[in-house]
């Protein structure tokens, strides 16, 4: 009989990575809630874990693993499910130390210089202001959300009011739920007194970003890989992940010696991360953005491509209790990837026309080495799209893999070229 993995909102493309793991025939990979159950409209944690606990209960055979890539309230449910069913995890607590970007904070800057001046902003004042010590620019967004939902950038007051506006008013969506799972470990007064549904201001960091991805097991922290975030020129919007990292290495160096220190220091064990920086060529400055307390799926195809393998391995790996270091590996066929978000940036529109799936075959199969997903549906207004940022609407998802950078850029654009969208 296999043995179940459950991966908390299993989609088809990463169902596909998962079974093309070499080792992994034996387990069967069991999605446990949708993708949209757990991120689109409002999040009933207390039914999500219900409906979870069901679909475990009702599974044949023995659950090996309960694992997830996805951001909260997935990544959260993943420790809370793990020791109900006495299964290995990263702790709660260490999520959410993670999670919730002030404590976060608070944590880092114990251990860390390279982080940018922060404070809280208290919502319930009638004209809120930015805290001591955070200058204009900056970027105003709330303690817990993700896809940089509600993160906006403010230049003076006047902008300022405007965000605090708009984060008001959807701050609860994800902000009332996770102040339900902040309440399930023992909290430091700091972190109680904001809650889960507070917003934070963090003085604009400048450079061009980039991210690490790694593990801990068993206390020893391991960063793997280090990719580049592109954004579209002049936006605060991401064009590109791409892997491996342009950066030279001793900035790829110190971005790994920062992430194993604050990666133990916030006790993180037994489970994948992410961690986003900057890096100022000009004065040198590296500056950590954000931590999160899982790996990327984004990146997943972009690993497999250039190392040969996906970093949905080593959340296997871990889920199941074992090292992911004991474990070689062949490298892939190309030496660069890139996930490209194919976006609109021309305000909200009804999608008149998507392209067709003979269509995107026709282009996969022209541009060897590409995969197209559609974001956008026809028939939707592109402000209804979950997961959307402040400031445009992704189309598409284009993973292009390729020898090298000139290569990898000309098969987007042949890609681009060739999709067909209407609007209206």
């Amino acid at each position: 009989m296999s043995k179940n993995v459950f991966v908390l909102g299993l989609d088809e493309q990463n169902a596909k990575i998962l079974e093309r793991i070499s080792w992994a025939g034996e387990y069967r990979f069991r999605g446990l809630l949708t993708p949209a159950e757990l991120q689109h409209g409002e999040i009933d944690l207390g039914g999500l874990l219900r409906k979870a606990r069901e679909q475990l209960d009702a599974v044949d055979g023995p659950i090996a693993a309960i694992a997830s890539y996805w951001d909260f309230p997935a990544a959260t449910m993943v420790p809370l499910l793990c020791s109900e069913y006495g299964l290995p995890s990263v702790s709660l607590e260490a999520v959410l130390r993670c999670e919730h970007k002030y404590w976060s904070r608070l944590l880092q800057r114990e251990v860390i210089d390279d982080i940018p001046a922060f404070g809280t902003v208290d919502l319930d004042d009638d004209e809120p202001g930015p805290p001591d010590g955070v200058d204009y620019p900056m970027w105003l967004k709330p303690v817990k959300s993700f896809s940089s939902e509600l993160a906006f950038h403010v230049s003076g007051p006047d902008e300022f009011a405007d965000a605090v506006a708009e984060i008001r008013a959807g701050i609860g969506r994800v902000g009332d739920p996770f102040d339900e799972v902040l309440g399930k470990v023992e909290l430091p007064r700091e972190i109680t007194e904001v809650g889960g549904a507070a917003c934070l201001a963090e003085e604009e960091i400048r450079g061009v970003q980039a991210a690490v991805e790694g593990y801990v097991y068993d206390g020893d922290v391991v960063v793997y890989g280090a990719l580049d975030s592109v954004n579209y020129d002049g936006t605060p919007s991401f064009l590109r992940h791409q892997y491996p990292s342009r950066l030279p290495a001793e900035i790829v160096g110190r971005l790994k010696e920062i992430s194993r220190t604050v990666m133990s220091h916030l006790g993180f064990d037994n489970a994948t991360f992410s961690i986003e920086f900057f890096y100022d060529k000009d004065s040198g400055q590296v500056r950590l953005l954000e931590i999160n307390p899982r790996h990327s799926q984004s990146h997943a195809e972009l690993f497999e491509a250039v190392d040969g393998i996906a970093n949905h391995e080593v959340m296997l790996r871990l889920g199941l209790g074992q090292d992911p270091a004991h474990h070689p590996h062949e490298p892939g066929r190309y030496r660069v990837a890139g996930k490209w978000m194919y976006r609109r940036f021309d305000g909200d529109a009804l999608v008149t026309r998507v392209p067709t799936d003979a269509e995107i075959a026709e282009i996969e199969q022209r541009v060897p080495g590409t995969t197209i997903e559609i974001s956008a549906i026809e028939g939707q207004r592109l402000s209804d799209l979950p997961e959307q940022d402040s400031y445009s609407y992704e189309l598409a998802h284009l993973f292009v893999r390729a020898q090298t950078d000139a290569e990898l850029a000309e098969k987007y654009q042949a890609c681009v070229d060739a999709l067909h969208f209407e609007f209206e």
